[in-house]
């Protein structure tokens, strides 16, 4: 069995610029088991895609509920898992280097701490104080005796702010703090991927959503890894939603195909 350590150190090295790691994000212990079974060398866990599984929209669960999470998704296998930490669930710098602490003590080999808000009113950090919270979580992640990865987020993208010099400007203010990774979720147009990459010396990691240039494409940009989101976990919900409408609709089970080769991948994945 891997230490913490051992995954950690795994997982940094997982980081290639112009061969992405690819990063699926489960939603649970199961949906981690079967991820890993299929040959991923690493997990993380998706905030919004948990929050699902609750019944509630993303940015509604707390602290302790998103850690208690990502320790079951460590638990489930073996590879190294990060996690969505959000915005560390605080403003406060030194509650934040908490968050990421207690991160460390959950097993996690990394984390990501965004510099958003969580208010409509004003959705993103200033730079500055943004920065003093990257230099506490990063100081939390390498301070201790555990490796930890601390991937600093720049939000502005997917708050309608689509700017990619201030993306640039941030994401070298983070990596200056200490950041493992940097990442800008929204990133679509392969130009300012490139540009991205060309600017910082650090490992960039990309969201893959509709529109976003395919694995080679980001690839060939020097992109380091590649994560999905919420966005398997909505598949799935998708999925239901179409077996559901057939059967409602239809009266019919055409949706078994889909049944078959999930109890299939299931049967593989999981212990008895």
């Amino acid at each position: 069995m891997p230490t913490q350590i051992d995954k950690a150190r795994r997982f940094r090295a997982l980081h290639h610029a112009g061969a992405p790691l690819l990063m699926p994000n489960p939603w649970d212990a199961g949906s981690a088991r079967l991820l890993a079974s299929l040959g991923f060398g690493a997990l993380a866990t998706t905030s919004s895609g948990f929050a699902a599984t609750l019944g509630r929209r993303d940015g509604s669960v707390t602290r302790d509920e998103a850690l208690d999470h990502a320790r079951r998704v460590v638990e489930a296998t073996d590879v190294p898992v990060s996690a969505d930490l959000e915005h560390g669930f605080a403003d406060d710098p030194a509650a934040v280097a908490d968050t990421v602490r207690r991160a460390v003590a959950c097993g996690l080999a990394g984390g990501s701490i965004e510099d958003s808000t969580g208010r409509l009113a004003e959705p993103l950090f200033g730079v500055d104080e943004a920065t003093e919270r990257v230099v506490a979580a990063a100081e939390a992640a390498h301070g201790g005796a555990v490796p930890f990865v601390l991937t600093a987020r720049a939000e502005l993208f997917l708050h309608g702010r689509r700017d990619i010099g201030e993306a640039i400007a941030r994401l070298q203010r983070y990596q200056e703090a200490g950041a493992d990774v940097l990442f800008a979720p929204g990133l679509r147009d392969i130009d300012d991927i490139r540009r991205l990459v060309d600017n910082v010396d650090r490992p960039v990691s990309v969201l893959a959503r509709r529109g976003v240039p395919p694995v080679a494409e980001l690839a060939a940009a020097g992109v380091s890894r590649i994560s999905v989101g919420g966005s398997f976990a909505f598949a799935a919900l998708g999925a239901t939603v179409r077996a559901a409408t057939e059967l409602l609709e239809e009266g019919t089970y055409g949706y078994y195909d889909d049944v078959e080769a999930g109890a299939a991948a299931a049967l593989a994945a999981f212990d008895s």
